[in-house]
């Protein structure tokens, strides 16, 4: 299926969604964090997921995932 629109692309958006739902599963592979809050920005050109998490000491951290899909080479 050939991308039609990529600001964003509907790749993108589920691929976004799909962290939004994964994101316990993620946290079992995270050594000694805790995502403690997720917040998806999905209509941005493109779409990004921050987690915030705390490790075992109690100290915050971000990590922030931005979604890019390459354009499609036909």
């Amino acid at each position: 299926m050939k991308t039609t629109s990529y600001n964003p692309s509907p790749l993108e958006v589920d691929f976004a969604n799909a962290l939004m739902i994964l994101q316990k599963q993620i946290e079992e592979h995270l050594q000694d964090n805790e995502i403690v809050k997720a917040e998806p920005n999905i209509t941005r050109d493109n779409p990004m997921v921050k987690f915030n998490l705390v490790d075992k000491d109690g100290d915050p951290h971000e990590i922030v995932i931005r979604i890019v899909q390459i354009p499609d080479k036909f």
